[in-house]
This record gives structure tokens, C-alpha cells and sequence, in this order.
């Protein structure tokens, strides 16, 4: 098993695409089927986590097999960003069909968002910018983190995003009225710029509503650029919240 914490992206990603998957065991918490695996390519061996389409749970308000295509999709959006929150994710097949599968992340369960020192809670306005902007209806405190060694922020389990109608529910609100850093507002600004490439590459995962969705979201960010206060007309944090 590789023990770097943070393998050369080409290596990572070509073992990911093209290696050949092993189950480890299960995630038992959480209403989707969760697999911790080993991917195997030319010497290499990494940890990730599958998430097959055919152990996704029914929901009321998102399209039946669609979360795994959501992850991908928010990995993707991500990158577009340039802020590297979302572990590297691709669909492809495994040992129960389709699926995520997503880079495992080596990190200390028992240190999330309502444990991380005061420090740490004032690195999250990209993790509550690109919620916004995703439309992420189940921020949890358990899925930001910080890697060991490196102690960079991830932020994971994005199948409940890109909704068309506004679902955000988060337990970040510690912005609330303040302004967009500027520099993630360039960032938003050069995505922009970029969408001509980001919107077809997400094509495969999301429908052209949703595409729309967020291209209006982005639209609305830059246009009153601010940490948005909680919603009082509806549910604002998920549940459970950690």
C-alpha cells in the first residue's frame, strides 16, 4: 500500500481509472451501500471509496441512480475552481456495477467541524462558498476534514448536490453576512470564464436543468457576492448534523 500522503496525480488517477478494484469492507453508517476498496495498476495500490449506483436509496426529491453522477460532478466543479476540496472522483464499474469512486482520504475521524479549532473554522469559506454554489443539500460536520500529515481540507459526500430548487442545508452558517473573500470571488470570476469548457464535461453526470441551475447560481454569487444568512422559511441544517 502506498504511504504517501499525497500520491503524484498521474499515478493516483491512472490507478484509479484502470486498476482493478478489491473490496475491504463496508461503511455501515448512512442509507447508501459505502465500500472501502483497494484499486491495484502497474505496482500501484490506493485506498478509495466506492459507491455503487445499484446501492443508492430511493429519494423523494432527486433522481433514482443519479448520486454517484453527482459526485463526479462535484469533483469536477471543484477543479474548475482551482481549490482541490473534493478528493479525486471518477464513475466507473466495480464489483456491484456502476459506481463513484473516489480517493480515500487518511484523516482523524474523531476532528470535525464541531470539534476543529477556531483556526480551522476560519479555513472553511471555500468549503461554504462551493456549497453554495453546488447547491449542497447535506452538509454534515463529518464530511470536512482535514488530512493527516498534510492537514488539507477535503470535503466529501456530494450526491445530494445540484438540485434545480434551493435545498442548501449546511452546518456552516459562521459567515453569514460577511463578504466574499476576495480572492475566492476571482475564483468564481474565472470560472466564469471557463464555463464553456466545465459545462460540457459535466454533461455526462447532470441533466441540462441542473446544468442551468447552477449556471444561474454562479450568475447569482457574483452578483451579490455575500455569505447568505440561514433561510427562515425552511430547513437550513441537516439532519442528523454530524
Amino acid at each position: 500500500m502506498s504511504s504517501q500522503p499525497s500520491p503524484p496525480e498521474s499515478t493516483l488517477q491512472n490507478t484509479l481509472e484502470n486498476g482493478t478494484i478489491s473490496l475491504q469492507g463496508q461503511f455501515l453508517l448512512g442509507s447508501n451501500y459505502t465500500f472501502l476498496v483497494t484499486v491495484s495498476h502497474n505496482n500501484h495500490e490506493f485506498l478509495a471509496v466506492y459507491k455503487p449506483i445499484r446501492g443508492e436509496q430511493p429519494l423523494w426529491d432527486f433522481p433514482p441512480a443519479s448520486l454517484a453522477k453527482r459526485e463526479v460532478a462535484a469533483y469536477l466543479v471543484s477543479q474548475a475552481l482551482g481549490w482541490d476540496i473534493v478528493p479525486f472522483t471518477i464513475l466507473r464499474d466495480g464489483p456491484f456495477g456502476p459506481g463513484s469512486l473516489q480517493q480515500y482520504i487518511e484523516y482523524n475521524p474523531n476532528y470535525h467541524y464541531f470539534r476543529f479549532k477556531p483556526a480551522d473554522r476560519q479555513r472553511l469559506r471555500p468549503v461554504a462558498l462551493f456549497d453554495l454554489l453546488v447547491n449542497n443539500a447535506d452538509r454534515k460536520g463529518s464530511h470536512i476534514f482535514f488530512q493527516k500529515r498534510t492537514h488539507h481540507l477535503f470535503a466529501i459526500d456530494h450526491g445530494l448536490c445540484f438540485h434545480v430548487e434551493d435545498k442548501l442545508r449546511t452546518v456552516i452558517w459562521d459567515f453569514a453576512g460577511e463578504p466574499f473573500p476576495e480572492l475566492l470571488y476571482e475564483n468564481l470570476r474565472s470560472l466564469r470564464a471557463r464555463t464553456s469548457d466545465l459545462f460540457p464535461a459535466l454533461q455526462p453526470f447532470l441533466s441540462p436543468e441542473e446544468i442551468a441551475a447552477l449556471d444561474a447560481r454562479l450568475d447569482a454569487l457574483l452578483a451579490e457576492p455575500r455569505f447568505p444568512f440561514p433561510p427562515p422559511d425552511r430547513r437550513a441544517y441537516p439532519y442528523p448534523p454530524l
